[in-house]
């Protein structure tokens, strides 16, 4: 059983600012920014490719509603939403999640986007092939 499916159960506490009948909302407890929310369905899945599309859906709709409840709450200058998708892209916890993290001009976060190139239009024609395979099967 993963941490959020203890704070859906309410066997662990968690600050929760939204919930409905099949997603939770709550504050996390490490935010990069105050305010930082987790948006979790109630029912665990991982990884995203597994996770059945409405329930996707209803994640977007509630970090939309987060989003611009930091906006006009917080007064958030914009917000990231962020979805960590295994090991590899830092997700620490398996049960699919969404971090929507309220941003302010001046907030002293940086992403250190370190943009990389390829070496070549077949190079990114042929990786671009890859994934086209990979949608086709």
């Amino acid at each position: 059983m993963t941490i959020f499916e203890k704070i859906v159960n309410r066997e662990i506490p968690a600050t929760i600012v939204y919930e409905d009948e099949d997603t939770l909302a709550f504050m996390d407890i490490g935010p990069i920014i105050k305010g930082h929310t987790l948006v979790i369905p109630k029912t665990c899945y991982d990884p995203i490719s597994e996770t059945p599309d409405e329930v996707l859906a209803k994640l977007m709709i509630v970090c939309k509603r987060i989003a611009a409840a930091q906006i006009k709450g917080l007064g958030a200058d914009g917000v990231n939403i962020i979805q960590n998708n295994g090991r590899a892209a830092g997700q620490e916890v398996p049960h699919i999640h969404f971090h929507v993290i309220p941003r302010f001009e001046g907030d002293g976060h940086h992403w250190n986007w370190n943009a990389k190139k390829y070496d070549s239009s077949s190079e990114i024609e042929k990786i671009a092939a890859r994934i086209r395979e990979g949608l086709a099967g």
